[in-house]
């Protein structure tokens, strides 16, 4: 889509790496945007906010590896602005701090193209601010200078002034400046900077990869190559790195860096990766299913027609409610259609999405699987009475089958499918490949079983060698050892909460 002759472009600061620090009209210009090109250092998680017609094009730019140039990259903004695009061009950070946004502004001023600068979170004061050091502080240092590590190498001379810098501001950012660490580092000492001066470098600030070193002027270059930093870092100098032993917070998180791969259906997946994000993790989404709508919608609208003759209906999955209620909403009904009905629910999270609906649920087991279900029915006197069982195309027999046995009459329909979800398995199986996958979550029997197809036949137990498998349940863990897998934690309560808090106490246990 095209909006005008000549189109306009958004110079947009995409933070420095947490995709949570983008701004709101940060957000807003993405989901706009034709075009959307990007940088290295930005998140990829912002491509989310673009329109699935959207151009996305990757131009680089990370230290001695460029996919495009900078000339290229300038070209490129031009071109697709001058062919009436909205162009949201992404860079990390702030794009006027070391950004060269200011550059990229300055073509599109001479070009007559239309452009605004939106702002972001630079690497300074995020990455800073994630690892506990606050630039200034009125018992410390009232001032702070941002500095480049890296100065344009056409250049004749230096331009920066390091007598000034060395003696005559209190905190000091570099950026791009680990390569020339130990220059920094000899500039400021021999210009008067006292070589026991705290100084911190951190890489990967904001994100999920974060890792923070600190010494002083003196060892820190000894104390990077040892643990071995590289780019992209930023470097902090000054007396409020003291600060970050009691500030520290980000890299606290329990599962700090830990890959995990959730394999829920994308559309159910954002809670889960949510909360172990929270808590530090570095989630692969890796999709083994995905939901779809009944092939054959025929028996569930036969028994929402016959709903006026039912007793219960019972929900076994918060996608049975989805699913059964989008139905009776297509045939132009609604929830008064269950009035004369009691509800039953398989656990928590699908007794919430029921509510959500307008009911609250009348039967609630203590503990959620189909097992339970039926413990609790078995208190009620069913017999001759009618149930209606709204639920996936492949599910356990347990509950129809029991309830029949206490007299009642089962109607098993199936309201929604599963089925294995496209995916590129090729980045799943290289990242296993490679060592870099710490754990696999399973949900429910069926994210095993495709997830399994995902791999490849003779190679799949090999690939999940070190890798620990966290199982929803009894169920979905029986299904993962009927296929081999070693399941190392599984959650006492069968609920997302229940699965993360299992992964939580499982790591605190080592």
């Amino acid at each position: 889509m095209r909006h005008s002759e000549t189109g306009k472009v958004f110079l947009v600061g995409a933070g420095p790496g947490d995709p949570g620090l983008i701004t709101l009209n940060g957000a807003e210009c993405i989901r706009r945007a034709d075009v959307v090109i990007y940088d290295y250092l930005a998140s990829p998680e912002l491509l989310t906010h673009a329109r699935p017609d959207a151009e996305l094009i990757y131009v680089g730019k990370k230290g001695g590896d460029h996919t495009l140039s900078q000339d290229g990259i300038n070209a490129l903004i031009v071109e697709k602005a001058q062919s009436g695009a909205l162009v949201a061009r992404l860079k990390g950070g702030d794009p006027f701090i070391f950004g060269r946004g200011g550059e990229e502004a300055e073509i599109l001023a001479a070009s007559g193209i239309p452009f605004e600068v939106v702002p972001g979170v630079t690497a300074a004061i995020g990455a800073s601010a994630y690892a506990g050091i606050p630039l200034t502080h009125r018992d410390y240092v009232s001032d702070v200078a941002f500095v480049t590590g890296h100065e344009d190498p056409t250049k004749s001379q230096s331009g920066i002034d390091w007598k000034a810098l060395a003696t005559g501001i209190g905190t000091l950012v570099f950026f791009m400046g680990v390569k020339n660490l130990p220059v920094i580092t000899t500039h400021l000492m021999d210009n008067g900077r006292p070589a026991d001066t705290p100084v911190a470098l951190v890489r990967w600030g904001t994100t999920t990869r974060q890792k923070t070193v600190i010494g002083t002027l003196s060892t820190i270059v000894a104390d990077a190559h040892k643990a071995k930093i590289t780019a992209p870092a930023i470097i902090i100098v000054g007396k409020v790195v003291g600060l970050r032993e009691t500030l520290s917070w980000f890299e606290k998180r329990p599962l700090l860096g830990r890959r995990i791969v959730v394999t829920r259906s994308r559309a159910q997946a954002s809670d889960l990766v949510r909360v172990l994000t929270e808590q530090g993790a570095d989630c692969l989404q890796c999709p083994a299913i995905k939901i779809f709508p009944p092939t054959d919608p025929a028996p569930l609208d036969s028994a929402i027609d016959a709903l006026s003759t039912y007793h219960w209906v019972v929900f076994t999955s918060v996608n049975g409610v989805d699913y059964f209620f989008r139905r009776l909403f297509e045939k132009g009904r609604d929830v008064r259609a269950l009035g004369h009905i009691k509800t039953a629910c398989i656990g928590p999270a699908t007794a919430k999405q029921l509510q959500k609906r307008g009911l609250t649920t009348d039967l609630l087991p203590q503990s959620y699987h189909a097992e339970s279900v039926v413990e609790a029915f078995s208190a009620l006197d069913m017999a001759g009475k009618n149930v209606l069982l709204p639920r996936a195309k492949e599910a356990r027999s347990v509950i129809p089958m029991e309830l029949q046995k206490m007299g009642a009459h089962v109607n098993a329909v199936t309201a929604y499918e599963t089925r294995p979800a496209e995916n590129d398995a090729a980045t799943l199986i290289s990242r296993l490949e490679a060592g870099t996958v710490d754990m696999v979550t399973f949900t429910s029997s069926s994210t095993v079983k495709n997830f399994h197809q995902m791999l490849p036949p003779t190679r799949a137990h090999d690939l999940m060698q070190g890798v620990t498998v966290a199982s929803i349940g009894p169920i979905t863990s029986q299904t993962a050892k009927d296929l081999g897998y070693t399941v190392h934690i599984e959650a006492p309560v069968f609920t997302i909460d229940g699965l993360v808090q299992a992964i939580l106490d499982a790591g605190k246990t080592k």
